[in-house]
């Protein structure tokens, strides 16, 4: 199974985002590109790729323990930026600090538990939007998102996610995201929706 670690933006901001992508998506060549829609939007704090199923139980249990070193806190969707010509996202505001924490400890929780996660990179907060064939100009997209900022709000928990790869074929069909774990945030949470 291809697992991910992120942070959920709770209904209201993803619908203030939702306005601002409607936006986007009028503008010049946006048609070219491939809009990542509202399902997709989280902040992706550890990719792991394809884990075993047996590794899961180990996983989840460290991921809870970093989730209950992790107190609340606040953030913000906020302007925007790119990566080279493949990637258009939105950034954040607020405790940025707390959040590259919370990315490190999901990070060292996948490699305590024997997955294999990559080289370590500093952890730079963004949702993406949007994805281009490599020469995308996404400069005009950048500035239209200068001056977005959606409302604050905690973070409260972690997510443990499942990534369901497009096999069918059909153009622009989406890959599809399924909660598998929960934790709370802080000392004495439980797993959601289970005792500890």
């Amino acid at each position: 199974m291809r697992l991910f670690v992120a942070v959920v933006p709770p209904p209201e901001a993803i619908d203030e985002l939702a306005v601002a992508v409607r936006g986007l998506e009028r503008m010049p060549g946006a048609g070219g590109l491939r809009w990542t829609g509202r399902p997709a939007w989280h902040f992706t704090l550890a990719f792991y790729g394809e884990v075993a199923e047996g590794v899961v139980p180990e996983l989840s249990e460290r991921l809870a323990r970093a989730a209950r070193h992790s107190e609340p806190f606040p953030l913000a969707l906020c302007g925007g930026g790119h990566f080279g010509g493949r990637a258009l996202w939105v950034g954040a505001s607020g405790d940025l600090e707390a959040l590259r924490l919370l990315a490190d400890r999901a990070e060292a929780a996948g490699r305590k538990a024997g997955l294999e996660v990559g080289e370590h990179r500093g952890y730079r907060a963004h949702l993406t939007l949007a994805r281009g064939r490599g020469t995308a100009n996404f400069r005009p997209y950048v500035a239209a998102l200068d001056a977005f900022a959606g409302c604050a709000w905690t973070v409260g928990e972690l997510h443990l996610v499942l990534s369901r790869l497009p096999v069918s074929g059909v153009p622009g069909e989406q890959p599809r995201y399924e909660t598998l774990e929960q934790w709370g945030l802080g000392r004495g949470w439980a797993a959601l929706g289970a005792e500890e």
